[in-house]
This record gives C-alpha cells, structure tokens and sequence, in this order.
C-alpha cells in the first residue's frame, strides 16, 4: 500500500477546546453538544467533523466513478448522519447513515453508482467491519 496523503491534526483539551491542522488551515473551537451535557454553542466537535469528512469523501467517490462510466451528475450531494451511541455492555461506538441525493442519471445507474461508491470510498472501507451504514438515494430531475 502507499500512502498518498496524510493528514495532521492536533486537539486540545478534548471535547471542550480547539483542533487545529499544522497548515493552520483549520483551527476550530470544540464545544460538547447540550445533548451530552455541554453548553452547545458556537463550536463543533468530533461527531460533525466525521460527518463533513465521510459526506465531502463518498460526495467525491461518486464524481470519480461517474467519470469512467460517462455519467454526468447534474447534482451530487451527500448527508451523513453521524451519532455517538453507548453500548449496553459499555463504552461508545458510532452510528453512520448517508442520504444521497444525485441528479442527471437514471434511477438504476444511480444505485450502481452508490453502491460502487460504498465499496470504493476510504471512509466506507475504514468502518465497513465496525460500523454498519445505512444509505437512502433519491434521484431527482437535473
């Protein structure tokens, strides 16, 4: 394997701080959710960034699949539901749903496009053992 890109990123004080990326690039206040107990506000946390990440990553896995099949994709846009779930025997683990939405294709090119998508994309392959992701596709007119 070769490595093609590696990101780097640095929080502070947890849930309750800043994450910054050595190129300054990012540099973001981390606020823990109200429904965790946390004051909410203005800030994000780890949930919303993984959300933002897997939605931008299968968003652009679905324009390089597209390409070599000669699909145009009018719309592509991608919502990921990301949710922080405690484990009855303990600890945490994440729940994952997409919500695609593609414009410009057919219904069943659509599903093939998804589903090629789902098996090609770094962040489906990272949490394909551990995470179980649901996806709803609607295809629109362009």
């Amino acid at each position: 394997m070769t490595t093609l890109y590696k990101a780097h990123a640095t929080a502070y004080n947890g849930r309750e701080g800043r994450v910054t990326t050595d190129d300054a690039a990012l540099d973001l206040m981390l606020v823990r959710p109200k429904e965790m107990g946390g004051a909410g506000g203005p800030g994000t946390n780890p949930e919303q960034l993984f959300a933002a990440g897997y939605s931008a990553c299968f968003g652009a896995t679905l324009q390089a699949l597209a390409r070599p099949r000669k699909l145009t994709l009018a719309r592509n846009e991608v919502v990921a539901h990301i949710g922080l779930v405690r484990r009855d025997e303990g600890g945490f683990v994440l729940s994952a749903d997409l919500e695609v939405t593609l414009a410009g294709i057919s219904q069943e090119d659509a599903e093939s496009l998804v589903q090629a998508a789902h098996e090609t994309c770094p962040y489906s392959n990272s949490i394909k053992d551990t995470v179980e992701v649901g996806i709803s596709l609607k295809v629109v007119e362009a």
